[in-house]
């Protein structure tokens, strides 16, 4: 699947490495549970989310597929 560079430029912008997200919805087996809190480590070329899951889970958020949203954490995280 190829992603429009401005979608990815968007995405970039609005992931950067650092912000906290949740998982709304993530179609995997593997996946965390829903409501799981990670860091962002990056954005990769084909749009997908990187993240680093607070349960130790590094799957990533495949655009297009799975949901995930930005969060602030009120422990400082």
């Amino acid at each position: 699947m190829n992603i429009h560079p401005e979608i990815l430029k968007q995405l970039r912008d609005c992931f950067t490495p650092g912000t906290r997200v949740e998982i709304i919805r993530m179609d995997d087996v593997q996946a965390p549970p829903v409501g799981t809190k990670g860091t962002v480590v990056g954005v990769d070329d084909m749009g997908s989310i990187m993240v680093n899951w607070d349960n130790g889970s590094g799957l990533n958020v495949v655009y297009g597929e799975d949901f995930c949203r930005k969060v602030e954490d009120s422990d400082g995280q």
